[in-house]
């Protein structure tokens, strides 16, 4: 009977043993697709560097491309007309209108 007991006592201490734990093991499916290529690299690109023997660009200014002087007249003429004022309010208005 002594022999059982140290028996099933030795079964615990065994069964008690700490073992590793097998969920932690993880095995790839045999079916698994290779994953897709990197992508290429961006370009780099080399920004211009200034001469220094070379003389500093001015910035341009843009002009809006004025008609003639007569031109302008005409067109304040016309607008002048358009409002229905006298020949003396359209000459007052095409002088004042044309020199802008």
């Amino acid at each position: 009977m002594m022999r059982h007991v140290v028996m099933a006592i030795g079964v615990c201490f065994w069964l008690a043993l700490p073992v590793g734990a097998s969920a932690q093991i993880l095995v790839p499916p045999p079916t698994a697709m290779p994953p897709p290529p990197a992508p290429p690299p961006p370009k780099i690109e080399v920004p211009v560097v200034p001469q220094l023997d070379a003389p500093p660009q001015r910035p341009s200014a843009r002009l809006q491309k004025r008609g003639s002087f007569g031109d302008r007249v005409s067109k304040c003429l016309d607008d002048g007309a358009a409002a229905g004022w006298d020949p003396a309010d359209r000459a007052t208005h095409s002088r004042a209108c044309a020199n802008q």
